[in-house]
């Protein structure tokens, strides 16, 4: 089931350049990134009633008085557990609103709301599960992704798409709206790292074994300098030698990296969903993505080298609440509740599945 998503969610994002991703609710449409952000999936998205605090509970109802308890036989009037008429510790508390360390709040009463959420695009399928998890505690929220590269979804942000949280793959364009007051203060959090992956297909039969010797291939799969991915790669090539550095690394194009590789022919993708589709159909002999872009085709493609964070630097992944003056309070709030999930502990488990690095030291860059 999950892989027959993935792969409808990437040959959207092929045909496309991006996806607009209703994750819960209804149903699920797809639009092109460079709409705006605004435009929604059909259906309502409210997949059944909020669960209210202080609502009538099996658990809490109080005991009739002389009904005795059935596990030690005593009558206990007015006592609101049916077993023993004590709370289990670290178990959320209905009345006192406490709960575990780490773990979301399942019990906030959420109005109805749907949230925009603009992801990056190798976030895609992690993300579409934490939403239906999400969704689970609360069927009222409907979580709708854009997912495209970091640098599209900055420009879209800034452009004044409608967007509550924002989830990029790279530091640079979280600072860049940080510094134009597009992020609501105290929301932003490092959430997960990642690695940079040379690729090919099962069976190519390629010489490459990395970065180091890409000048054997036939053709490279590479996304353009304003994608994460894409700067990455420049920036471990700089640092191999095989590419001179003048300025950022992001600003060399891709026809300097193809001289100095040889001339190797080099295909620009606009997202990493792309470079990964270019390899997978044999269109390319090798490309680069993100080691979490191979989950579920490990029987498909080869990963010739996994890249240290010596070449490419730390690849961590920042998310914070978008400033947005049309949400209304529930919409607010709503985004804060999923914020949260998505900084919770069993939100971690979920991207190490997909593998994801969740052990991100604070001051990460």
């Amino acid at each position: 089931m999950i892989l027959k998503k993935r792969l409808l969610s990437l040959w959207i994002a092929v045909l496309t350049g991006g996806v607009l991703l209703s994750a819960c609710g209804s149903s699920a449409g797809s639009k092109n990134s460079g709409q705006q952000g605004d435009a929604t999936a059909d259906g309502s998205g409210h997949a059944g009633q909020a669960g209210k605090t202080g609502g009538p509970d099996n658990n809490a109802d109080a005991k009739q008085e002389d009904v005795p308890d059935n596990d030690t036989g005593e009558k206990k009037a007015d006592v609101p557990d049916n077993d023993t008429g004590e709370k289990k510790a670290d178990v959320p508390d209905n009345d006192t609103g406490t709960k575990k360390a780490g773990e979301p709040d399942t019990r906030q009463d959420l109005e109805p709301a749907e949230i925009q959420v603009f992801i990056a695009a190798s976030l895609h399928m992690v993300m579409e599960e934490l939403a239906e998890k999400f969704c689970e505690i609360h069927p009222q929220v409907e979580v709708t992704y854009n997912a495209d590269s970091s640098g599209t979804l900055m420009t879209q942000i800034q452009e004044g798409y409608a967007c509550d949280i924002f989830f990029s793959a790279a530091q640079k364009q979280m600072d860049q709206l940080e510094a134009d007051g597009l992020i609501r203060e105290g929301t932003r959090a490092n959430v997960v790292n990642n690695q940079v992956v040379v690729i090919s297909r099962k069976g190519s039969g390629t010489k490459v074994t990395g970065l180091s010797d890409m000048h054997k291939a036939e053709s490279i799969a590479l996304a353009g300098g304003s994608v994460p991915v894409g700067k990455y790669t420049r920036q471990a090539l700089v640092n191999l030698n095989i590419l001179q550095q003048e300025g950022e690394p992001a600003d060399i194009t891709t026809k300097q990296v193809s001289d100095a590789l040889g001339g190797v022919e080099i295909s620009e993708q606009d997202n990493v969903s792309k470079v990964l589709s270019a390899v997978l159909e044999g269109s390319c002999e090798v490309g680069t993505t993100y080691y979490s872009d191979t989950y579920g085709y490990e029987k498909e493609l080869d990963i010739l080298e996994t890249v240290g964070y010596d070449l490419t630097g730390n690849v961590v992944y920042p998310i914070a609440l978008v400033v947005n003056g049309e949400a209304a309070d529930a919409q607010e709030k709503a985004a804060e509740a999923f914020l949260e999930y998505v900084l919770s502990e069993e939100a971690k488990e979920v991207f190490q599945a997909y593998y994801f690095d969740t052990d991100i030291k604070e001051n990460s860059q």
